[in-house]
C-alpha cells in the first residue's frame, strides 16, 4: 500500500484528515504512529472543527516541518525553506482544490453543530475528504518532501 492509499485508509478508519496525512508519512521521519496521530489530533475539521484551514493541508504542513523545520533558534535558512515549501504547497493545493478552507471544500461549516450534523447525514466528509488526503500526500511526494 502506498502513502496515498495509507492516508485514505487512516481516514476511512475514522481518523481526521490531518491525522491521516501525518500518520501516513510519519515513518519516513522516524515518528511513530501513535505520536503522529496525537500531534495531528486537534487539526481536523479545519482546525478543531472551526472550518478554517483544511486538515489535509495542515497535516501536510506538519510533514514539511518534519523535513525542513528549524531546530536551532538561529537557523533562519531552515525557517525560510520551511515557509518557502509550505507556501508552494498552499498555492498548489488552492489551485488544484479551489480553496484551502475546510468549510469551502466541504460545503458545510463544521463549527456549527447543525451544519456538522447535516454534513454527517449527507456523507460530505466521506465524499470529499479521501481525495483531499490523497492530494496532500501526492503533493508531498512530487514536491520532494518525502525524498
Amino acid at each position: 500500500m502506498d502513502r496515498q492509499e495509507r492516508a485514505e485508509e487512516y481516514f476511512r478508519q475514522g481518523f481526521s484528515c490531518s491525522q491521516s496525512v501525518l500518520a501516513a508519512c510519519a515513518d519516513h521521519f522516524g515518528l511513530d504512529e501513535e505520536t503522529a496521530l496525537r500531534v495531528a489530533g486537534a487539526f481536523g475539521g479545519g482546525l478543531a472543527r472551526s472550518g478554517q484551514t483544511c486538515g489535509a493541508l495542515s497535516g501536510a504542513l506538519m510533514v514539511i516541518g518534519l523535513k525542513h523545520g528549524k531546530v536551532k533558534a538561529e537557523d533562519e535558512t531552515a525557517k525560510d525553506e520551511t515557509y518557502r515549501v509550505s507556501q508552494q504547497l498552499m498555492a498548489a493545493f488552492a489551485a488544484e482544490q479551489g480553496s484551502t478552507t475546510c468549510r469551502v471544500l466541504l460545503g458545510y461549516d463544521l463549527s456549527d453543530a447543525e451544519q456538522r450534523r447535516a454534513a454527517h447525514e449527507a456523507g460530505a466528509t466521506r465524499a470529499v475528504c479521501p481525495a483531499l488526503v490523497r492530494a496532500a500526500v501526492r503533493w508531498l511526494e512530487v514536491g520532494g518532501v518525502l525524498d
